[in-house]
């Protein structure tokens, strides 16, 4: 797969947006890859691991979140299902379970139903352990600061508002890949 001519069709412009989403996906990538690589047990797919960081945002266009750059229609809980639309079309199944299952810790129907979210009433919760990781490493950079690096505290304080489930499945990954 190559992941640029993916990101260069749908963000063509030199343009602020396409600078943050590369920052962005790039540290996620790279802290992906150091978890590869310290955790040879694990056996991950450092290639998919890249490809999947690399892509992983790659619906946010089609969302409105000025404060990123993105002015799309769509609100910005629904960029995973979004990129994974953008990924299914392309041929790239396993890279668009990524997409949608990367925000927050994961999304149970639970939680989309009792916060009313306007996304399909189902589970997005990643599996794989290259979804996992993708997850976990997206959890330590935001896009509205692009260059910056949270601690594993920021990283669990950011969670807390969305409840104390999630900031337990972040925990075990800390525990898994730390």
């Amino acid at each position: 797969m190559d992941y640029q001519s993916i990101i260069d069709k749908y963000y063509p412009s030199e343009n602020e947006l396409r600078r943050i989403l590369l920052v962005h996906s790039r540290q996620v990538a790279d802290r992906s890859l150091k978890i590869a690589k310290a955790h040879p047990e694990l056996k991950l797919d450092e290639e998919f691991l890249e490809e999947a960081s690399m892509l992983h945002d790659i619906g946010i266009f089609r969302c409105n979140a000025p404060g990123i750059q993105c002015f799309g229609t769509e609100p910005y809980i629904r960029h995973g299902i979004l990129g994974a639309e953008i990924l299914r079309q392309e041929g790239w199944e396993r890279h668009a379970l990524v997409c949608e299952r990367h925000t927050g810790t994961g999304l149970t129907q639970w939680d989309i139903e009792q916060q009313q979210l306007p996304l399909p009433h189902q589970d997005y919760m990643p599996i794989a352990l290259e979804e996992q990781v993708v997850c976990y490493a997206d959890k330590f950079y935001s896009k509205t600061r692009p260059g910056t690096e949270r601690s594993v505290v920021q990283a669990m304080q950011s969670l807390e508002k969305f409840g104390w489930d999630g900031v337990r499945r972040f925990q075990k990954w800390v525990d898994l890949f730390e």
